[in-house]
């Protein structure tokens, strides 16, 4: 009975997995899809490089800062569900970006989306988590993580082609709604499967209480502010796309970015295992790297261009898998809620001001400045992670 009881459970956890694996694949369809072509879009309705710019960044920081808010809600009220829903619900923003005639009004639609981001993702992590307990969380994250690299893939593929075929940016934002609308289903459903399940599982507020009294280490501090100096330092695969629309044909540029994507689902797993191999030592790479993309963006021209988006890919891949791990490696559990907290956010300031910046040095066209700026914050930041790591 003990075993049946087992592989039920085993069901429903795999069941849960598969399900908001698929939910992530189809968001990801959608708004990674858009990202490919957001860049040459603003510029159509008249926006700049520095608009451009700002609106990656701003969108990375509110994207990553206000998890630790929604988390922090989705804890204390116990409202995951309703928080997932909102979260992916919002996500209607990317189709109705056909029907933004100014570049003010794309603005708010693409900022929406990534305030949806953060709105959703502790929430689903957390459930995620809960319901993959029983086999194994790292086997349910790996995945989860397939699934919605399957999907950034998937995305800037449909764009592109739909791109390709009518050679309009609305028709190309309008096919996303049929994505949307089949992940809205696949939520529900998974919502009235799963619901009274992990209500049962979720811990007690006793369960949930950690070391109170843990202080966040310096050797945190200091590596989160060498991270901080290399988004800081990093320019953003927006103004990289924005850079490439006058050279490329309109279609090629989301297959650029889905080229990305795939470098940096490469990427992820090699550092992965790097990391467990070589620990934070592994991370001078991305900081070094770079370096690179900003001075080749910066120059322009057509291989310029796609290698700074392979470069960018593999640093990508790195930040979404080895800069959070090492933040597990020097934050005792206790406060590694605060600290992912602190740590995104100032990962997506980095990326703020970085749009901002380059996005005003594309504009003025000061190829020299860019180049010393980006040379300058990754020295810091590579000093900064040596004294992190040998500390």
């Amino acid at each position: 009975m003990k075993g049946i009881v087992l592989k039920s459970v085993e069901r429903i956890a795999y069941m849960g997995i598969i399900s908001f694996g698929l939910i992530s694949l189809l968001g990801d369809i959608i708004y990674e899809g858009a990202r490919g072509i957001i860049s040459p879009y603003l510029e159509t309705l008249g926006a700049t490089a520095v608009v451009v710019g700002v609106v990656g960044g701003l969108g990375d920081f509110l994207g990553y800062a206000l998890r630790l808010v929604s988390g922090y809600i989705a804890d204390v009220k116990r409202t995951y569900w309703l928080l997932v829903f909102l979260g992916y619900g919002l996500l209607v923003s990317i189709p109705l970006l056909a029907f933004a005639n100014l570049w003010q009004i794309a603005i708010i639609l693409i900022l929406v989306e990534r305030i949806a981001k953060a709105l959703r993702s502790p929430a689903r992590d957390t459930l995620l988590s809960v319901i993959s307990s029983s086999v194994g969380s790292g086997k349910a994250f790996g995945l989860h993580e397939l699934l919605d690299q399957i999907g950034a893939i998937l995305g800037p593929g449909i764009v592109a082609l739909t791109l390709l075929v009518t050679g309009n940016y609305s028709n190309s934002f309008i096919v996303l709604i049929i994505p949307y609308a089949i992940l809205m289903l696949v939520l529900t459903l998974t919502y009235s499967n799963l619901k009274t399940y992990t209500s049962s599982m979720m811990p007690s507020a006793a369960a949930r209480g950690g070391e109170k009294g843990a202080k966040l280490p310096l050797r945190f501090k200091i590596y989160t502010m060498a991270v901080f100096f290399n988004t800081l330092g990093l320019i953003h695969i927006l103004l990289i796309l924005y850079k490439a629309s006058p050279i490329m044909a309109s279609w090629a540029i989301p297959l650029l970015y889905l080229f990305v994507q795939a470098v940096d689902a490469v990427s992820a797993i090699i550092s992965g295992y790097a990391y467990d191999v070589f620990g934070m030592k592994i991370l001078v790479i991305p900081f070094a790297l770079s370096i690179i993309p900003p001075i080749l963006a910066v120059t322009g021209g057509l291989w310029n261009i796609i290698v700074a988006s392979i470069v960018f890919g593999i640093i990508l891949g790195m930040q979404e898998s080895t800069y959070r791990a090492a933040v597990s490696d020097t934050v005792p559990v206790g406060v590694r809620g605060t600290a992912y907290g602190i740590f995104n956010s100032l990962y997506g300031l980095g990326y703020l001001v970085s749009g901002y910046v380059y996005g005003l040095l594309l504009d003025s066209g000061l190829v020299e400045i860019s180049a010393l700026y980006a040379l300058i914050t990754q020295l810091a930041s590579i000093t900064l992670l040596c004294k992190s790591t040998f500390s």
